[in-house]
């Protein structure tokens, strides 16, 4: 099964600290929405290295993040990849956040797949493969309670034929494989 986001509620933003004030024992830094241009994220670090409590502060490092789901922000990320990251999550949600997760942070990998491989939500796999035979195959009534959609998704997941992320309980999302 796929990845399971359970708070997706925070706007991607970063923590990004002054590291000379860091460095003479202070906590000086700025929580940044991350959902903008690259620039813009620029800026907004260097009004807080202005801030600083250390004079003529120039370094920085991203020193926490949140809303990213479970793709992981270094210290010294780029702001153009933070920015690419944080606007398809906004853009896309918690299924984004997931398809980053699932992708291990791969943004072209994640957006070919909402693009062109998304199936929809559904309780579940099974749900998807049952409604799915059902409108493609006329099954004769007196097969219809054998099938085992269970299986077939089993099967439909480790074949690679599909694969799914999972950001609710009963919120499944169901993608072509790769």
């Amino acid at each position: 099964m796929g990845a399971i986001i359970t708070n997706q509620t925070d706007q991607p933003r970063i923590y990004v600290a002054c590291l000379a004030a860091y460095n003479n024992g202070y906590l000086h830094g700025a929580w940044i929405d991350a959902a903008q241009e690259p620039w813009a994220i620029w800026d907004a670090v260097q009004d807080m290295l202005r801030a600083s409590p250390v004079a003529e502060a120039e370094e920085w490092a991203i020193h926490d993040y949140e809303g990213f789901g479970g793709v992981r922000i270094e210290e010294y990320t780029g702001f153009e990849r933070v920015s690419e990251l944080a606007l398809f999550i906004t853009e896309h949600g918690a299924i984004g956040a997931a398809l980053l997760e699932h992708f291990s942070g791969d943004l072209d990998e994640a957006r070919e797949a909402i693009t062109d491989r998304y199936h929809g939500s559904f309780a579940s796999l099974a749900d998807y493969v049952q409604e799915l035979t059902e409108e493609t195959t006329e099954i004769p009534s007196a097969l219809r309670y054998y099938i085992d959609y269970q299986a077939v998704a089993r099967d439909a997941e480790i074949n690679g034929d599909l694969f799914t992320v999972t950001t609710a309980w009963d919120a499944v999302h169901v993608f072509a494989g790769g």
